[in-house]
């Protein structure tokens, strides 16, 4: 069996009981960076060996792993900061094991979207995660669509990077759009700055120091319903202007044809 388990976004307190048990009863820990998680487990005081699982080994480490899983090791995984998949290695991994019929399980614990999301102020009964956007070739393509959704959205974004993409929300999206700025969830020095995006673009282009470190959420608002209702006024107006202009045209050329018939017999 592979057992997925959350570790701590920031605050190690954050670690569950079954989390501190299965990473004891297991043979070897799957681990993303092995220095960061050998730091949370000699806090836990938990003696196991990690095994390098992340994004530039993962497609030659799977079949690896899946032969000591069928082999009857019992193998967790655990990301730097967060639930393995989210964001994080684990997609191939766990596929791989279906497909070879091992059992797979995922403890529920942290992810920074969540938190974000529930304390942004902002709807969170249904919401998007789009994770990290591309760093160049279709970003805007993704805004664009993001733009458009009727429900809040999220997504995570690097502190060198963070101006940028705001500025690229505003541009989109629209600067008077309602949006919250999370830095360092569950950390000593946790942030959250709630304006609309002309405004979190002014404030972090101005305050240097506030982007400077720490891992970034931002959860920027749908659109509006006064925004939905405009998109489909304009599309009404463009069905009644283009369906009668189909409909004539589809009588005009039934019309044509059955005149050619009619001169066909005649002739």
């Amino acid at each position: 069996m592979l057992t997925l388990i959350p570790t701590p976004i920031g605050n190690l307190e954050d670690i569950t009981l079954r989390a501190i048990r299965m990473m004891q009863e297991a043979d070897a820990i799957l681990a993303e960076d092995t220095r960061v998680t050998k730091v949370l487990l000699k806090h836990l005081q938990i003696d196991k060996p990690c095994w390098a699982y992340h994004a530039h080994n993962e497609h030659k480490s799977t079949e690896h792993i899946i032969e000591q899983l069928l082999a009857g090791k019992k193998l967790v995984m655990v990301s730097d900061a967060g639930t393995p998949g989210i964001s994080d290695p684990g997609f191939l991994l766990v596929r791989a094991c279906l497909a070879a019929g091992i059992e797979v399980e995922c403890l529920p614990g942290p992810s920074a979207i969540i938190p974000a999301s529930v304390t942004s102020g902002l709807p969170c009964d249904k919401f998007y995660f789009e994770g990290f956007l591309p760093h160049k070739k279709g970003k805007q393509t993704r805004i664009q669509f993001l733009a458009t959704l009727p429900c809040t959205f999220g997504l995570y974004e690097s502190p060198h990077r963070l101006v940028k993409t705001l500025e690229q929300l505003q541009e989109i999206c629209g600067g008077q759009r309602q949006a919250v700025v999370c830095r360092e969830i569950s950390k000593k020095y946790e942030e959250k700055h709630r304006a609309t995006l002309s405004e979190l673009v002014d404030f972090f282009t101005k305050n240097e120091e506030s982007k400077a470190r720490g891992e970034i959420v931002i959860v920027v608002a749908g659109k509006s319903q006064d925004e939905a209702l405009e998109i489909e006024t304009n599309n009404n107006a463009e069905n009644l202007t283009t369906q009668p202009t189909k409909k004539f045209k589809s009588k005009y050329a039934e019309k044509k044809r059955l005149m050619e018939d009619e001169e066909n017999e005649e002739a």
